[in-house]
């Protein structure tokens, strides 16, 4: 597993993933990024909102 400062949470696949209902989501690709902005709306995988939100931004604010 590989935590991305700017962006999601890679795992190498496949990857089963348990939401909190229950739903269960596999995904089999070699590498699977985890969305660890929770801006996504393809919960729990990452679709890049990081980028288009800010996050860098984000967080420099948070800090300060």
């Amino acid at each position: 597993m590989t935590v991305l400062a700017e962006g999601p949470i890679l795992v190498e696949g496949p990857v089963e993933v348990t939401g909190p209902d229950g739903t269960v989501r596999l995904c089999e690709r070699p590498v699977v990024a985890l969305c660890a902005c929770r801006r996504s709306r393809h919960q729990p995988f990452c679709d890049t909102s990081h980028r288009r939100h800010g996050a860098r931004h984000d967080r420099d604010r948070s800090d300060r």
